[in-house]
């Protein structure tokens, strides 16, 4: 007999997950709930999220109020057997978590980085192995029993938007492992005193100053593509490479110069930069950029 879903999420991570279900006999998803439309962009054109497109595709009855605890009838009548929740973005209430178990999914290894930016303060950590929790949610801030883990060691891109995507694969096979396999797992309580929290992003969190390009690194791969990183004249860095993170330079010193990036000094460490954006200008190449300025080896690059 297939398992009822109610799924909640709003993200492309979330997509992964809800996708993987409607798409596997032994589930039905009956229901999306996720946010309300939002203003995108410079021309704030007012985009769905990336679940109720995936839902539209399917034919899955989508609703996105602004407070979901306003529809736990509407949710009860569906009679889920469980309630999946991936990155959506809203606190539920004791009427929505009583209807049935609500399984959450969480890009860390609780109780390890609770709250919204845990991937990326993961990135910035420098953590060797990435994965994602499910728990049985209870009425806190990513604090219900544990049902399973899976964990792996990133290869290729580290990025956040790629690393993301490889953890929603991965949650998805959970997910499915967590629903059939529930009633005969112990959940595991979450040890309170291990806990750390991980704090929503703002887009200040992007500055970088010259002293490291290690951190400024692990920024970039961290807030890849949003918030982004930038230095403190504005100049965003769009796209950048490793280079070495021991040796000393002028910081902003212009090191190197290629058709392809520029190499920049920081006080210990370079990056290669392959893309850079001014204030209220377009993205252009590094090199572009320095011809504008016409800096040279050895200027300094703001």
């Amino acid at each position: 007999m297939k398992k009822r879903v109610v799924f909640m999420g709003s993200a492309d991570f979330s997509s992964i997950i809800m996708e993987s279900l409607i798409s596997d006999d032994r589930f039905e998803v009956v229901a999306l709930f996720t946010q309300p439309d939002k203003p995108v962009g410079r021309k704030q054109i007012m985009t769905p999220p990336d679940t109720a497109v995936c839902a539209k595709r399917f034919n899955i009855p989508t609703f996105q109020p602004s407070k979901v605890s306003e529809h736990a009838e509407d949710i009860k009548s569906m009679k889920p057997d469980f309630i999946v929740v991936a990155a959506y973005g809203q606190i539920l209430k004791e009427d929505i978590l009583n209807i049935a178990p609500c399984i959450n999914l969480h890009t860390s290894f609780l109780p390890k980085n609770r709250g919204a930016a845990a991937l990326q303060t993961h990135i910035l950590e420098n953590d060797d192995y990435a994965g994602v929790t499910a728990i049985w949610m209870d009425r806190g801030l990513d604090t219900g029993d544990i049902l399973g883990t899976v964990f792996f060691r990133p290869q290729g891109c580290t990025k956040f938007n790629c690393l993301l995507k490889h953890l929603g694969y991965q949650a998805a096979n959970l997910t499915k492992s967590v629903i059939l396999d529930f009633g005969a797992i112990k959940p595991l309580k979450q040890i309170n005193a291990d806990a750390s929290y991980a704090k929503k992003l703002t887009k200040e969190d992007g500055l970088v100053d010259f002293s490291s390009a290690k951190k400024a690194y692990k920024k970039f791969l961290a807030y890849y593509p949003w918030p982004g990183i930038y230095i403190e004249s504005g100049l965003k860095i769009k796209e950048a490479l490793f280079n070495e993170f021991s040796s000393s330079n002028k910081p902003g010193e212009i090191l190197e110069i290629s058709e392809e990036y520029i190499t920049v000094g920081f006080l210990t460490g370079s990056l290669k930069l392959l893309k850079v954006q001014a204030p209220s200008k377009n993205e252009v190449s590094a090199l572009e950029y320095i011809r504008g300025k016409r800096l040279g080896i050895g200027d300094i690059l703001v």
